[in-house]
């Protein structure tokens, strides 16, 4: 923030905590270029209202916060920061399936409770990870870094996407491809890697939950909508399946309480990036993002190839 201060005259949301649509209808009328957030919403009518507005600068490798069709209309740039938050994510996947397989937050709850009078063979079973089949929906970034962590664990990974690997890159990955019903028939863990579109919204639905095992784990660190909520619950109250570990949710930052009052589920209130190193290099791209646009050239990281931009 300071480094953007320096370069730029700067208005800013100064608590941490999102801006009302008031709030950013009034913050953008001068403004040349915009810092969003992916729990803003920037409609059409917040981009009419900012009439010498350049580039909408996303915090955020998804943009599906922000209309596009309104933003090209306008030559606006919009931006993302990709790649930048790949290995983060990646390891907060492991840390949902290591803690909803394991009962980590029962176990710590438990702990603190000072209820614990010892150890009991069969106190806070859980599930192993070492060995089971982990099945990937999605097979970019995120979802390779996940697979190249799963051979720590000498599991087995099937993945599924719209476009298959090349083998040479399967074998590096030591993963196959199958099929959705396929993969979630076979899977002990279902990890969700994939943008939000309307194809994805809501693929994880009541026929996809009922083609997974009763011991398998939904676990999602992708985009909330892409889950059924309503299914996902009615399936873990019909125990179709064993638990899920949730970083992101349907109507965020809204959490259904038949979600929050379930032990065999895990919920994070999507933290995916949310670590201090990640965060430091996202901001650094949306600075480059914008000084690129002032300057007068194309941003390194634009989200639609095609645009043609007011550039001066």
């Amino acid at each position: 923030m300071k480094e953007i201060g320096r370069r730029f005259r700067l208005r800013f949301n100064r608590k941490d905590r999102p801006l009302s649509k008031e709030e950013i209808l009034r913050g953008v009328r001068e403004a040349d270029g915009m810092i969003s957030m992916l729990s803003d919403t920037i409609d059409r009518e917040i981009i009419d209202a900012a009439p010498h507005l350049r580039i909408i600068a996303n915090y955020a490798v998804g943009y599906n916060n922000i209309d596009l069709n309104a933003a090209r209309e306008r030559g606006i740039f919009v931006t993302n920061t990709p790649g930048v938050l790949t290995e983060t994510t990646a390891d907060l996947t492991w840390a949902l399936m290591l803690t909803v397989a394991r009962r980590i937050t029962e176990a710590e709850q438990f702990a603190r409770s000072g209820k614990w009078t010892g150890w009991a063979p069969t106190q806070l079973l859980g599930s192993d990870l070492f060995g089971k089949t982990l099945g990937l929906i999605g097979m970019g970034r995120i979802g390779q870094a996940v697979a190249r962590r799963a051979a720590g664990f000498d599991m087995r990974v099937i993945y599924t996407c719209r476009h298959r690997l090349p083998i040479k890159e399967e074998k590096r990955l030591r993963s196959s491809f199958l099929p959705l019903p396929e993969l979630l028939k076979q899977s002990d863990f279902v990890s969700l890697h994939l943008p939000l579109t309307e194809e994805s919204r809501h693929l994880i639905d009541r026929n996809a939950l009922r083609l997974m095992k009763p011991t398998a784990f939904l676990i999602n660190t992708a985009r909330g909508p892409i889950v059924d909520e309503k299914a996902l619950i009615e399936a873990l109250r019909r125990k179709k399946i064993a638990g899920a570990g949730l970083d992101v949710f349907e109507n965020e930052p809204s959490i259904p309480p038949e979600l929050r009052d379930r032990k065999e589920v895990v919920l994070l209130p999507h933290i995916g990036s949310a670590s201090l190193e990640t965060r430091i290099r996202m901001g650094r791209i949306v600075l480059e993002n914008i000084t690129a646009v002032f300057a007068g050239k194309r941003p390194p990281n634009a989200v639609d190839r095609a645009l043609t931009s007011r550039l001066k």
